[in-house]
């Protein structure tokens, strides 16, 4: 990380759409700084994606600023003092300085300010209350560096009075936990969490969604979903058993430099079963494409299961697809692997090349065919399909489109 008070110049800083930002906003006597994911992830040395910009500006002073700067404006968030700044195709979130003046969860009233010190405190952790300058002058009014040298997640001020700002905070404190915690969360804290996690359900799924498919996207969320379990704060999401041991089995066959996928991860971490799926797509509002994914890999036997017919596993295998089936093996050996240390060997690679191999086999013919050769249409030619994709797939899947009409034409008595 670098020293206190300065954050080295890096690329995201230098780059020409977001010093004309920068400058545009400071010839507009907005003193402009950098605040939130973009400062916190430069001082620890990860990838900045999202750059956001606050300024003491009202809103309308900074979209005029911009405005003689050449800059497109887009007021996305105008009320509560957010406009959005499109150079190079690149959008910029600047957002004014705000204090609260009533709290309604979510969605308090507030007020403009020019206190920057005021407005870091709205935030709901140490490490999002830092801002810099464009020159890399950094501004830390509540500690966020020094937490995040040491790992530590730490709530600005008041964890209760932070919390029941917005409950989702609660969620958002385990998923920076996960990212950057390498101190183990204060019994006070997670005293505090856990009275305060009933209040979960008043939270719309897709914000929960969010935060629980962010967290099992980290690199290793299994020391926090082992508090948040103990803790009992998942219990308030997903009501069924939860297994890490799974979970973790799975990690082991990720394959290295693989980025994670969180759906996956979930699956894990749920029962195996149909109505615990129903019920985590349920609660966050999971789409219909993510809940049948869920499904599928919450019951593996569906479609890997020893007394389907290689007709039926077929089947099976092509309407998921090659990615979710290969899926749906490797959760399947987490399964059989939780209780122990196995790493997983070519057994499981071969298991995969296989049925994926399987899912992305194609029948070579199709129902124009059959009409071609002048059978009719309705129930019978799909019974007549079906037949000949049954003996297709008992042949090992490889007879030839001739061969398939061939056997067409025989079950038809079409000369």
């Amino acid at each position: 990380m670098s020293a206190p008070g300065r954050i080295a110049s890096q690329v995201w800083m230098r780059d020409q759409a977001t010093q004309r930002v920068m400058a545009a906003l400071d010839a507009a006597g907005a003193a402009p700084r950098f605040v939130g994911g973009c400062v916190r992830d430069a001082l620890s040395g990860r990838p900045v994606k999202d750059i956001d910009i606050a300024t003491p500006l009202t809103p309308r002073e900074v979209m005029a600023g911009l405005k003689t700067a050449g800059i497109k404006t887009v007021p996305t968030g105008i009320a509560h003092g957010t406009v959005t700044a499109i150079v190079e195709h690149t959008p910029f979130e600047i957002t004014t300085l705000r204090v609260d003046v009533e709290s309604y969860g979510r969605h308090a009233k507030v007020a403009f300010t020019d206190d920057w010190v005021a407005d870091s405190a709205r935030r709901d952790l140490t490490i999002n209350a830092l801002s810099c300058e464009a020159d890399g002058t950094l501004h830390d009014p509540f500690g966020g560096a020094e937490d995040l040298r040491a790992g530590r997640i730490r709530f600005v001020g008041d964890a209760l009075a932070r919390i029941r700002e917005d409950t989702l905070r609660l969620l958002r404190y385990f998923r920076f936990q996960a990212y950057f915690g390498r101190e183990a969360p204060d019994d006070e804290t997670l005293a505090i969490i856990a009275d305060e996690a009933p209040n979960l359900h008043r939270l719309s799924g897709e914000r929960v969604r969010e935060e629980i498919l962010k967290l099992l996207s980290a690199p290793d969320p299994l020391p926090t979903i082992a508090i948040m379990i103990a803790q009992g704060i998942l219990r308030e999401i997903f009501p069924g058993t939860l297994d890490p041991a799974v979970l973790r089995a799975l990690m082991r066959a990720e394959a290295p430099g693989e980025a994670p996928d969180s759906l996956h991860r979930l699956a894990a971490l749920i029962e195996a079963d149909a109505h615990a799926a129903r019920q985590a797509a349920e609660r966050l509002r999971l789409s219909n494409k993510q809940a049948k994914a869920l499904a599928a890999l919450a019951e593996p036997e569906r479609v890997l299961g020893p007394d389907l017919t290689p007709h039926r596993r077929w089947r099976a295998h092509r309407d998921l697809g090659p990615d979710l089936i290969g899926a749906v093996v490797r959760l399947d050996w987490a399964r059989h692997h939780a209780g122990d240390n196995t790493a997983p060997g070519p057994a499981l690679s071969h298991a995969m090349a296989e049925a994926k191999a399987l899912a992305g086999r194609i029948f070579p013919i199709r129902g124009a065919d059959a009409l071609e050769l002048g059978i009719a249409t309705g129930p019978a030619l799909g019974n007549l399909l079906e037949a000949v994709e049954i003996w297709w797939a008992e042949k090992g899947f490889k007879a030839t489109r001739a061969q398939c009409l061939d056997r067409l034409k025989i079950l038809a008595g079409t000369p």
